[in-house]
Parts: C-alpha cells; structure tokens; sequence
C-alpha cells in the first residue's frame, strides 16, 4: 500500500520541520533496498521518494558508503524505478505526541487505524528516547497489579519491572496480554502490536478498546506484511510514547506483542546490508536491537512516573534456547513460560510454574508471601516430577509425606492457577488465595 500525500505533510508538522533542498536520483532497487546519490544525512533519516504515479513513497536511510545511500521504504509495493527523485526530510526521527493519542489506535507514522479522524499533537516526541542515569532511576519496590492470580499471587511483578512471556505459537499469549491490559492498574497503558496478524489486530483493538479504557489506552499496530522498518519503527514509537507518559509522573504500562517480530524485521535489514548471520540466522544487530528497547523501559528517575515493560517472545518451534529468547531472557528482570502442555489440558492461562520466575519478587512482598510461594513451589514441583509414577499407580500412599501432600494439594494448586478471561482478581485477594491453597 502506497502512502497517503497527506501523510507527508502530516509528518513533517508532527516533526516540526521542514522539507531541505537535498536530493538525489535512484540507481537501483532490489525490492527492499534502495540505493541512490549519496547526500549528507543519517542513518535513520526520513527520504521522499517519488515513484512513477507521482505519489511519495516514505523511506528511512539505514546506511551509506562508496557514494551511495542505502533506504528501506515503509511501503513494501512501491512503484520505484531507476532516475526517481529522492528528497531527504528533515528531524525524522523526532515527532509529536499529547494526551489525545488515548483511546484511539495508529500505525507507525501516527496514522489513525480507527474510524476517527487523525489529531494533531502538540508535545515534542524522541523516537529513540533518552538515556537515564542508572544511579539515578528510581528502585523497584512496590507491586504491579496485573489483576491476574496467579501472577499476582506466585510471580509478584514490581512497577517499573520489565517481563517476558515467553511461548511457542497458540499457547495463549494474546489472550493473557488481554487479561492484562483489561484488568491491570495503571493510569496509561501503551500496546504495541508488531507483525502480528492483522485478524489478530484487529481482534485485540474491538476486545480491549472499550468505553471504560479509552482515557488510558493507546494502541500502535503495524501488520506482519508492513515493511520491515515500518515494524521496527512502530516498536520505537509505543516504547517512546510511554516514555513520555512517564517522564509526566504516569505509572505506566508498555505490552510489545512481539519482541521476536521486531527482531526478526531487524534480521531482514542486516542481511540486506550485508551482515553476516552468526546465531541461527540472526546478524549482531538483531540481537543488539533487543537490550537498547527494553534498557528504554524501567523505573524513569526518582520523582518521575515508571514503565513496566511486558514483552511476548515466540520460542520458535518451542525452543527455549532461541536466541532471541535467550537475548530477551538475560536483559528482563523475570520471564513467564506458557506451556503447550498446560494448554492442551484446558489450564489458562497456561503458566509453567517451575519454568517462569520474577527477580524483584523479594523487593516487593513480604515475608509470608514469599513463604507461601516457596511452599506452593515446592509441592508443584514435587507432584509434576513425580506424575508419571503416579498416573502408572507406582506410587504408596505413605511412603513420602511430602508427596502425600503434594497430592492433596494438586487440584487446588491447579485451580488457584486457572482464570477464565473476564476474571479479575486484585493483588489482596490473589495473596489470600494463595494462603487458603496451603494453609486450608
């Protein structure tokens, strides 16, 4: 799809800048790169092309060398043919933003998905943020409540926490960020939905952005089949606008479904310049990509509002050892599994409990949590080890008292986990839960 005309102009009052008198001429185009007269600009500066309608066809500068420069267009059927005119722009990796992005649903270039007209914003924007001293961020220590028991009750999230949920495909990571997002405490919450399908876009948009959450949600959307760099930019964008919130003194909370689509759109752009994969396929930028977006999310400097980032990664094939699971495992500050086998019996959302863990959970609860959690652990743990034994009637009553009570508990443990999605439970009662699941 061809950019709009309108949305040129758009942008550059958005920026607050204006077209420059640098351009060059197309030499060639591979279907994703283009490469044209070399003219003073930088990596991730914003270009004009014009292609054989007339129509400008946006595209970003991702690099340059011997003469030339390299630029991926946001538009992946763009008629661009050799001698076409390419005019640089201005400020591109600046924009617009204010209050009146809440309720509503864009693309990457804050164009209005929704039915409702576009708005003009009036606060200056930073795409790509601004570094934050880490002596001078705020520390992690009250809970986030995600209105969700099992999290709230055994994998306790602090604001300012960034998360992963990570899970192979079907296993039901949208319908969790749902329950969240619908269910959570936060005075802004910022959903970033990146090259997913746009079904499934379009699904999340109608089930979330009801009457009761338009004044605290907004929702930055690019489909699997947009270009690479408009994927990227969108993942840019909703991280930048909850930036924005926070440096207001918001709580606030950034869901980015998925980090691994933006990864792998960042693949599609080191191979095309030529880097050279090294894990799996992946180039070093795509890996890079990963720690710079969510060192970006956090707790803001004290007196400021927070960012708690939640970020689903696909386990491609269900590997857990992905590189970009194991990228994204290292930098967050916890990680929740889904299992495909908790699923296929019916149990959501479905949390492998011995696989997921939140690493401020000692910050953030007391001492009578943290014991009822080590015990709920302990006994999960213990009857799943030991299932096999028991569904082949190997096991005596008796012989391991533990056991016996991990038995006995199975089926409250499993209940106190399962949650159908229009239920919401708040952190008190998801502690006390937890309590009378042990202690009954």
């Amino acid at each position: 799809m061809l950019a709009d005309p309108n949305i040129f102009d758009q942008i550059n009052r958005s920026s607050g800048s204006k077209s420059v008198n640098v351009s060059g001429v197309v030499k060639s185009y591979d279907g994703l790169v283009v490469t044209c007269d070399g003219f003073p600009a930088s990596v991730g500066s914003l270009c004009k092309i014009v292609d054989t309608q007339g129509a400008p066809v946006f595209a970003e500068l991702i690099g340059f060398g011997e003469g030339l420069n390299k630029l991926v267009p946001y538009a992946s059927t763009a008629k661009i043919v050799a001698g076409a005119r390419v005019w640089l722009m201005d400020g591109s990796v600046a924009g617009t933003i204010d209050d009146s992005c809440l309720g509503r649903a864009f693309d990457a270039l804050m164009e209005p998905l929704d039915q409702e007209k576009g708005v003009s914003f009036s606060d200056n924007l930073s795409l790509h943020g601004e570094q934050i001293n880490p002596l001078e961020r705020a520390p992690i220590d009250k809970a986030f409540d995600t209105g969700v028991r099992s999290i709230n009750g055994l994998l306790t999230i602090g604001r300012g926490q960034r998360l992963g949920i990570i899970a192979g495909s079907g296993v039901g990571k949208s319908v969790l960020l749902q329950m969240i997002t619908r269910h959570s405490e936060s005075e802004v919450i910022v959903v970033g939905l990146i090259g997913e399908r746009s079904r499934e876009i379009g699904d999340f948009i109608r089930n979330t952005l009801t009457p009761d959450m338009r004044s605290r949600l907004c929702i930055i959307a690019e489909p699997a089949g947009s270009s690479p760099l408009r994927r990227i930019r969108a993942a840019n964008l909703c991280t930048a606008i909850s930036e924005y919130f926070r440096s207001r003194g918001k709580n606030t909370l950034l869901i980015m479904d998925s980090l691994t689509r933006v990864a792998h759109a960042r693949r599609e752009i080191g191979l095309a310049l030529g880097e050279n994969p090294s894990a799996r396929g992946y180039p070093p930028s795509a890996i890079s990509l990963i720690p710079e977006l969510i060192e970006r999310t956090g707790q803001g400097q004290i007196g400021s509002g927070t960012t708690t980032g939640i970020y689903t990664v696909l386990a491609d094939s269900d590997d857990l050892n992905d590189p970009v699971v194991d990228a994204a495992r290292a930098i967050l500050d916890g990680h929740i599994v889904l299992s495909r086998a908790q699923a296929e019996l019916g149990v959501y959302p479905a949390i492998d409990l011995s696989a997921s863990i939140s690493r401020v959970i000692g910050q953030i609860t007391d001492l009578e949590q943290q014991r009822d959690i080590r015990e709920f652990r302990k006994y999960y743990a213990l009857y799943q080890e030991n299932k096999d034994l028991l569904l082949l009637g190997g096991y005596k009553e008796g012989s391991d008292p533990e056991l016996d009570k991990a038995i006995k508990l199975y089926s409250q443990m499993m209940d106190f986990i399962k949650q159908g999605p229009e239920e919401k439970f708040d952190m008190a009662s998801s502690v006390t839960s937890l309590a009378g699941v042990l202690h009954a």
